[in-house]
């Protein structure tokens, strides 16, 4: 089985504990996370693969549509929590055991603001009230924005990147366009010419911002939070504030492992999986050394007597997953462009803009 540095140690003695109850031995092979999903693609039809390899869900799609993955059979879907399950969904069938789950919520400075706020207008006006330099900050990137960091606020408009259902996202119906989309166009425009988003301000410069205390609140993932606590940063994390008037969903990442559609050990490497690494006492372990809320409720319930997984994880309950449709390849790169063109306030027609990557998404998606 690949994983990374990270999750070896675990893993390991998870593999041990398999091998003194079956007798089957599993080989770990520590890869570089980032390159999983393509090695994967890689090897698993030269038969030189793994059985099994970590991964993050938003690459399943892809991997199903290569035929490099098997659906796995979870005793107990409900044992999850059912972001995570929909996430390795494809089709409706489950490509994955899911292990973790993070998304970016709102941070605060609560020695700058008290409380909570509830639209993205009332956030801003709280954090100038707060004399902070800064009163929100998001990172972005100057020429691609951040579509990732941005989709909450994009989703309060009621523009979704695609329509969701049950079982995923529909690649045929993109959702992000017409008059909603407009609007957020429309908007991305003015807060730009407010400077409430500053594409010269990237993720690493906003984070060292908050840590200094410039700022009143910063959107951001767990990620971020051991710097802010080395700073001494009193902070709360809450809902991302609709700008919209519907729900500001952010988008949820999963992480779990994939089972190779070329094992000659499926039985095993099911088993291995789906009884010992979905074990709540394996993914409260997994935890420790990722400190991303547990995918399995149980080992969840444990997790969040810490109060910011507690915090992100409420958060992520109602967040939707990143979209694990191969067409996603199509979508990322003229998403973002478009927005970094209108916040930058260098297009006379934000709205033409939008219409213009979302005609061109479409395009890229019908041509495969």
């Amino acid at each position: 089985m690949w994983t990374d540095s990270n999750r070896e140690p675990v893993l390991r003695k998870v593999a041990e504990q398999f091998k003194s109850d079956t007798g089957v031995t599993v080989k770990l092979a520590v890869k570089d996370f980032a390159k999983i999903p393509d090695d994967f693609i890689t090897q698993v039809p030269t038969g030189k693969g793994p059985d099994a390899a970590i991964a993050a869900h938003d690459g399943t799609g892809r991997m199903v549509e290569n035929g490099v993955v098997a659906p796995l059979e979870l005793d107990d879907t409900s044992a999850y929590q059912g972001v995570a399950i929909q996430a390795f969904t494809v089709n409706g069938k489950i490509y994955g055991v899911p292990y973790a789950t993070e998304n970016i919520a709102l941070v605060r400075n609560t020695k700058l603001v008290t409380d909570a706020p509830k639209t993205f207008d009332e956030m801003i006006e709280m954090g100038r009230r707060s004399g902070a330099k800064y009163p929100f900050l998001v990172g972005l990137d100057p020429k691609e924005s951040d579509p990732y960091h941005l989709y909450p606020f994009q989703a309060s408009f009621g523009a979704p990147v695609f329509e969701f259902k049950d079982n995923g996202f529909d690649a045929a119906k993109v959702a992000m366009g017409g008059s909603n989309g407009e609007k957020f166009a429309a908007w991305l425009a003015e807060q730009g010419k407010a400077k409430n988003l500053n594409l010269n301000i990237s993720q690493d410069i906003s984070k060292d911002l908050f840590g200094k205390g410039e700022a009143a609140f910063i959107l951001t993932g767990p990620w971020n939070l051991d710097g802010f606590k080395k700073a001494g940063i009193s902070y709360e994390i809450s809902e991302i504030p609709s700008a919209g008037g519907q729900p500001a969903t952010p988008f949820v990442g999963v992480q779990g492992f994939w089972m190779s559609a070329k094992t000659k050990n499926a039985v095993a490497t099911q088993k291995f999986l789906v009884e010992y690494v979905g074990n709540p006492d394996v993914q409260a372990e997994l935890f420790k050394v990722g400190n991303r809320p547990p995918a399995n409720k149980q080992a969840f319930e444990k997790a969040k007597a810490d109060k910011d997984v507690a915090a992100f994880g409420a958060v992520g309950q109602k967040a939707v997953p990143m979209p694990n449709i191969p067409a996603m390849g199509s979508v990322w790169a003229d998403w973002g462009v478009a927005e970094a063109q209108i916040i930058s306030g260098k297009v006379s027609n934000p709205k033409a803009t939008w219409d213009k990557a979302v005609t061109s998404i479409n395009d890229k998606i019908k041509k495969g």
